[in-house]
């Protein structure tokens, strides 16, 4: 082991289980010494006993005090470290994407998952889109961002521009300012008037406002569950509720579907479907309502109208912290109910969840229970998670966070 210089933080032993099974995060309760270690460097986290544990940030305004970034006492954290884990991220995705197609359009760094603690780097062609969430990421990424750019540039990849997400109440919680804006390096040279790009999944071509579209402006964790939901959609008319862009109702009137009604709450995200479904020659099996989609479901049902043989269920997180469970669970529990309420026997149902605080065994006993209100039963054709471009720590849970369920209702 290299001689020891960076500041010391010792954990109580549930932490240090925690750490010796996997888990990364060490919490403030988990905090029985420390030498007061300035926020964002990174310091070395002990037992109780003095045996080291990990290295990783620092960070006193955080409720996750450390966020481990290795375990291996030998690792220097210079440039050419962070350089190596750019790469092993990136050759990852060439990897494990189903196509080079695929990676046009993917998850390049996925947090904790790729030892990044707190930063996300979405590729949309030749853009990039991050969201940082750490401030020890914040203060290094003017090493990890020319990185990602070179290595790209290395494997023929061009990029136009970074765009920077940082429009998140969650970064106060991290001591940071909430921000947005092209970032420059070597190599890029962004236009500011430019506030869309276009990209191409399953075949569909999207346009993606990246400056002010949810999130990083798309959602790429779907991409093969859209598939999957397509594969049923021949022939049938198709309810597709929380479009956001139209990916899974675009995904379904390109399979065959005799019609689509694409429903959200967004007149932007429903005018951003419109577009698509231009831009691909499917706006004429297409409807687009702009809706609330519990209203919409509760019309349908005052009129009895089972005009839909498939419902596509993707709503956004109902809780985002362990509080907020129990009030998310009847959320989710009434609108699968309303959906499933909808359908003939024989229909299809397509269901998802994107929150990791509702994990998969309380998601399927909802499922059972609105199955039960709806007077149905459940015939399941695949349970399925998140595309491999967001990688699941198995050490990690937070990590698996999104569940997609295909059914037949008999």
């Amino acid at each position: 082991m290299s001689e020891r210089t960076y500041p010391v933080v010792t954990v109580d032993d549930r932490c240090e289980s925690r750490i010796r099974a996997g888990h990364v995060w060490v919490y403030e309760s988990d905090v029985t010494a420390d030498t007061k270690p300035a926020d964002g460097v990174i310091c070395d986290v002990v037992s109780r006993r003095g045996r080291y544990l990990g290295t990783g940030f620092y960070n006193s305004a955080s409720k996750i005090r450390v966020r481990i970034l290795s375990t291996n006492a030998n690792d220097t954290f210079d440039e050419a470290f962070w350089e190596r884990r750019v790469r092993y991220a990136i050759e990852y995705r060439r990897t494990v994407m189903r196509s080079p197609e695929d990676f046009l359009c993917c998850r390049l760094i996925f947090g904790e998952a790729d030892q990044f603690p707190g930063l996300t780097v979405d590729r949309m062609g030749d853009v990039l889109v991050t969201e940082t969430l750490s401030l020890g990421i914040e203060q290094r990424k003017h090493i990890i961002f020319p990185a990602i750019v070179r290595v790209l540039a290395e494997m023929g990849v061009p990029v136009r521009a970074l765009y920077e997400r940082n429009d998140v109440a969650i970064r106060k919680l991290e001591g940071m300012e909430e921000n947005t804006g092209f970032y420059t390096c070597e190599g890029l040279e962004p236009d500011p008037a430019i506030t869309e790009t276009e990209i191409c999944e399953n075949g569909i071509y999207y346009y993606v406002d990246f400056m002010h579209g949810q999130k990083t402006g798309f959602f790429l964790d779907q991409k093969y569950n859209r598939l999957a939901a397509a594969r049923l959609a021949k022939g049938r008319t198709v309810l597709d509720c929380f479009t956001h862009t139209g990916s899974f109702a675009l995904n379904a009137a390109k399979a065959g579907a005799k019609h689509v009604d694409a429903v959200d709450i967004s007149a932007d995200a429903i005018a951003m479907t419109r577009r698509n479904a231009e831009r691909n020659g499917l706006a004429g099996s297409m409807d687009f309502i702009c809706a609330d989609v519990f209203a919409y479901l509760d019309e349908l049902n005052a009129k009895k109208q089972r005009k839909y043989d498939m419902i596509i269920l993707d709503p956004p997180a109902f809780t985002k912290s362990a509080g907020t469970v129990k009030n998310a669970y009847g959320g989710y529990r009434e609108i699968n109910r309303k959906a499933l309420q909808l359908l003939p026997r024989g229909g299809y149902f397509a269901t998802a969840s994107c929150s990791h605080f509702m994990p998969s065994d309380l998601f399927c006993r909802m499922l059972r229970e609105a199955a039960y209100d709806a007077r149905i039963s459940l015939r399941q054709i695949e349970a399925r998670q998140q595309a491999p471009d967001h990688p699941i720590l198995w050490n990690v849970p937070e990590t698996d966070y999104l569940k997609f369920y295909l059914f037949q209702v008999i």
